[in-house]
Order: structure tokens, then C-alpha cells, then sequence
């Protein structure tokens, strides 16, 4: 390449040369000045609405290899943020349960929120907040994805392969959302709460999601009947019946909980159900009153 450039200066050199002094029409001998200014360089920054054969937890580029949704994939990038103030200006990504993992989970949450139809807890889904890698941090990135995955149901976490956008996945009728179930008990402890159409037999149906305050998990596990009697007012406004001491021999409560590093990375969702053990039901009790759910 260094020879075929030197070539063309000598040739140029002697046209000039056996030309005489002056430069033909157009030609102002300076060989530099045409070219066009490079550019600067763009950082890669991922795009919403990309589907994922694979769960990731850094947002490296060589894994930046998005599918078609109607094709299997297992997570869905709903929304991408930049993070911005005192959290962008440290040195690497935000670290797990940091100030800067919870401000871009707060967004995420929002934002998958208005992408889903409904508040994403309500449904048999899985948020992941991704960060570019170190060396894409070092280079400038700030960005951060929102992905999102079906999960296969409560109690098993498990990500299911879908073949479908997760955009108004839990608008109202969907399979996704939260419905009836039997649950499976062990003293005070359910082992699983199996799903069914709230028109067969059934013990259990969920009420909504109850966003705690932030405080510590180690406070929130200290204090677990908080989430219950949140839930109840869930449960009373719900069914549509009086919030006052006398839910409590209305219905009972379950609970499911983010884990511990959920927790510290800003989830405070608790994901209410309502508990008739001494009769069965065959209807949902939304809006259904004190006849639907008598004091027993």
C-alpha cells in the first residue's frame, strides 16, 4: 500500500513538472485538502425491542446477536436507559445492590410497566437490568437494557423459550397474568401454588402487588406480617369489602417476596394472593363484596 501511494505522488510530481508552473483548471496542488474529515466515533448502544436466544448478565457487543421475535428466544430488551449524575461518573458499571442498580431498576420497572399493559410483578415474568461490560464502561458507555423473560411459573423460575413479542403481554385476559390457584401448604409454608381457571375449584387468587417501603431485606424478613397486612388492604379493595380488623376472618394472606439480592438491587414488589381455606370457590372474587367473602 505504501508503494502504490509513493507511485501516484512521483507521477503527480512529474506531470506538474513537465506542465511548467501553473496547475491545470481545478488542481490546487494541494493533495490533502479534498478528503473529507473523519467522523467521530460512535459508541455502540444497544436498541429496544431485541429478542435474545440467551439470558445475559453483562451487556457485552460480542453478544449483542439479536433474533426476530417470532423466532425462539428467551429475553426480550423492552427499554434502554442511560444513567446519568453521580452514578455515571464512577469508574466502572454499578455493582449489585449499589445506588446506580437500583436507580436504572427503578426505570426499568417503569418503563416495562407501560410495555407489558400492567404492573410486570402481576404476571409470570423475569426483569434483568444488563450493563455494558467494564471496558465498554472505560470507553464511555452508560447505557443499561431492560430484559425481560417468561418465566414458567411461581415457584419454579425457570425461563420459557418463547416465539412472540413480550409488548402487551399482560393485557387483560392474557395466560401470563396471575389468576387462581390451589396452593400446596407444609405447616406454614407453601410449596407450590398450582395455577387453575378461576372457574374450577380453587383456594387461593391474586389480589395485586404491594410495593414496600425501602428498607433493608434484613428489616423486611424481620417484620414478614408488614407485607401480610398490606396485602389485605389489596385484598379488601379487591373483593370490595371493609379494610378493618374484620378481614382477617374474611381471608387469609400469601406472599411472595423478591429475594434477598432482588431486594438490594431496588425490587420491593410482593405479590399478594388472598387464601380461603374452609371453602372452596369457583369464581373469582373481584368485586364480588361481603357475600362473596363472608366473615367465617
Amino acid at each position: 500500500m505504501r508503494r502504490w501511494w509513493a507511485a501516484v505522488a512521483v507521477g503527480v510530481t512529474a506531470a506538474l513538472a513537465l506542465g511548467g508552473c501553473g496547475a491545470p483548471a481545478g488542481v490546487d496542488r494541494d493533495l490533502a485538502d479534498d478528503w473529507p474529515a473523519l467522523g467521530a466515533p460512535v459508541a455502540f448502544v444497544p436498541q429496544a425491542d431485541a429478542c435474545h436466544t440467551t439470558i445475559q448478565d453483562v451487556g457485552y457487543l460480542s453478544g449483542w446477536n439479536p433474533v426476530d421475535c417470532s423466532t425462539a428466544h428467551r429475553a426480550e430488551t423492552l427499554h434502554v436507559g442511560t444513567l446519568t449524575g453521580p452514578d455515571a461518573g464512577r469508574g466502572a458499571p454499578p455493582r449489585a445492590g449499589s445506588a446506580g442498580i437500583r436507580t436504572a431498576h427503578a426505570e426499568c420497572a417503569k418503563q416495562v410497566d407501560k410495555a407489558v399493559g400492567a404492573e410486570w410483578h402481576s404476571g409470570r415474568l423475569r426483569l434483568s437490568v444488563v450493563f455494558p461490560s467494564a471496558l465498554a464502561w472505560t470507553g464511555g458507555a452508560r447505557w443499561f437494557r431492560c430484559d425481560v423473560s417468561e418465566v414458567a411459573s411461581l415457584d419454579d423460575g425457570s425461563v420459557v423459550a418463547r416465539h412472540a413479542s413480550l409488548r402487551n403481554a399482560l393485557k387483560a385476559g392474557s395466560p401470563l397474568a396471575l389468576g387462581c390457584f390451589n396452593p400446596k401448604l407444609r405447616k406454614d409454608h407453601v410449596e407450590e401454588m398450582k395455577p387453575v381457571a378461576c372457574t374450577a375449584k380453587h383456594h387461593a387468587e391474586f389480589v395485586g402487588v404491594y410495593h414496600f417501603p425501602d428498607i433493608s431485606y434484613a428489616e423486611f424478613d424481620r417484620t414478614p406480617l408488614r407485607a401480610h397486612k398490606g396485602c389485605r388492604g389489596l385484598i379488601a379493595k379487591y373483593v370490595k369489602v371493609p379494610d378493618n380488623g374484620d378481614l382477617v376472618y374474611r381471608a387469609g394472606t400469601i406472599i411472595y417476596h423478591p429475594y434477598k439480592e432482588e431486594w438490594a438491587d431496588g425490587d420491593r414488589g410482593v405479590q399478594c394472593f388472598l387464601w380461603v381455606s374452609d371453602r372452596t370457590l369457583t369464581r373469582s372474587l373481584k368485586g364480588g363484596g361481603t357475600k362473596a367473602l363472608p366473615i367465617t
